[in-house]
């Protein structure tokens, strides 16, 4: 008897057929009105934002985007039924964190929706027990990159070019320095191999995709794996809070916080956090600079698997097969493929007046795909899965490393973008 077998298509595939097909939908005439967040008082809570015109849209918003989760469920193999219980917690939770954005004084604060869908994923993921398969469901990745590719309806494919090229120099002299900076370091406190090629990727790349990258170049420990992940999400939360506001504090320009930004917070989701909170151009650089640094992550792991391979190490001779080429394209991030697709359409195929019609659903949308994200990012970080290891020393090389890859990438992004 055949069994039935999943559909599993690669998740950065998925994440540019639902962006593509959000924006066919929406120039097709399927334009889903705005929700109104924002209120002044008690009066303007409870007769606008909570009135039932408003819960409406809400409703209808979530009709979409439950329908789009579902399908990135279905198309990547996870459990459909497991992704439609949790959606909706994950939803409500983030409509309750953009309520709270919403607030006239909170906005004077410039605390963005990020941050409150963030602690309250947080505070619920760290004091009360969620079940796996509640954890496993979630889809943060998914979603983080549905908003990438909406944003790239925002940004003028010039642009991307222009702060492309400068964010692959960057790119290049920070990986480099970052990722031999944090070997030497993690050998001299004598920590193992794999953590080492771990820890160095992670920190000088792009976080956790590197980090799994890395460990299947070098078929490394999965418990490992899961150490160097904790470490990246949870060193991410501080840097993509405080780190906007100490640009800020200095008087760094968008750009150059930007591209500071995207070039030293390890993943994704946080460089669009904090990109988020200081503006729009920020946002835009600091996630063309990310992904310079992702598309490098095809040829790190190839060199990886190289040195890996042909190297004295015991484990390299383990190794199966010889490293190829291909390794480079199956650790290219394709979902840049949808960013860029999308920048190219409405740079030069959309007309101004279409998109003057579709631009603010877009923009809802993909604000909506990025706090979803980071509210399944506070769901499924726990505190305990760091701290409550027995060896600091490699967590201790992962903060040294980190702060060197700050001030490295501040001083290249100054010069590069300034």
């Amino acid at each position: 008897m055949s069994q039935n077998k999943k559909l599993s298509i690669h998740e950065d595939w998925v994440v540019v057929i639902l962006g593509t097909l959000t924006i066919i939908l929406s120039i097709s005439g399927l334009i889903l009105p705005v929700p109104a967040f924002g209120w002044k008082n008690a009066t303007d809570l409870f007769t606008a934002v909570c009135s039932s015109s408003n819960f409406a849209i809400v409703g209808s918003q979530f009709l979409f985007v439950i329908v789009v989760a579902g399908l990135g469920a279905w198309l990547t193999g996870k459990s459909i039924k497991s992704a439609l219980l949790t959606f909706p917690v994950v939803y409500v939770l983030t409509i309750i964190a953009l309520i709270l954005a919403g607030n006239s004084q909170v906005k004077a604060l410039n605390l963005e929706a990020v941050i409150f869908s963030l602690t309250i994923g947080l505070i619920i993921g760290n004091f009360l027990k969620l079940p796996e398969w509640f954890k496993s469901s979630l889809s943060t990745e998914l979603f983080v990159k549905i908003g990438l590719v909406l944003l790239g309806t925002t940004v003028i494919f010039s642009e991307i070019l222009n702060a492309g090229s400068r964010g692959l120099l960057q790119s290049l002299v920070v990986v480099l320095s970052v990722w031999y900076f944090a070997y030497w370091l993690c050998k001299k406190l004598k920590i193992d191999s794999e953590l080492t090629m771990m820890i160095s990727s992670a920190v000088s790349i792009c976080g956790v995709s590197a980090a799994i990258a890395t460990s299947g170049a070098i078929k490394g420990d999965s418990k490992k794996l899961s150490y160097v992940i904790s470490m990246v999400l949870i060193t991410a939360i501080p840097m993509m809070i405080f780190m906007p506001y100490i640009a800020k504090y200095f008087g760094l320009s968008q750009e150059v916080t930007g591209a500071w930004l995207g070039g030293s917070i390890d993943t994704t989701g946080a460089v669009v956090a904090s990109g988020s909170l200081v503006g729009q151009k920020a946002l835009e650089i600091s996630t063309i600079v990310k992904f310079s640094q992702n598309v490098l992550l095809g040829i790190a792991a190839f060199a990886i698997s190289v040195y890996w391979t042909y190297t004295q190490h015991p484990a390299g001779k383990e190794k199966e097969a010889k490293p190829t080429l291909k390794v480079i394209w199956e650790r290219f991030p394709k979902f840049v493929l949808g960013f860029v697709g999308a920048s190219l359409l409405f740079s030069f195929f959309i007309t101004p007046e279409v998109n003057k019609e579709v631009k603010g659903m877009l923009k809802n949308m993909q604000g909506l795909w990025f706090a979803l994200a980071f509210t399944s990012i506070g769901l499924e970080t726990n505190f305990k899965d760091l701290f409550g290891r027995n060896s600091k020393k490699p967590f201790y090389a992962f903060l040294i490393a980190q702060g060197f890859n700050i001030i490295v990438t501040l001083i290249i992004a100054y010069f590069l973008f300034s």
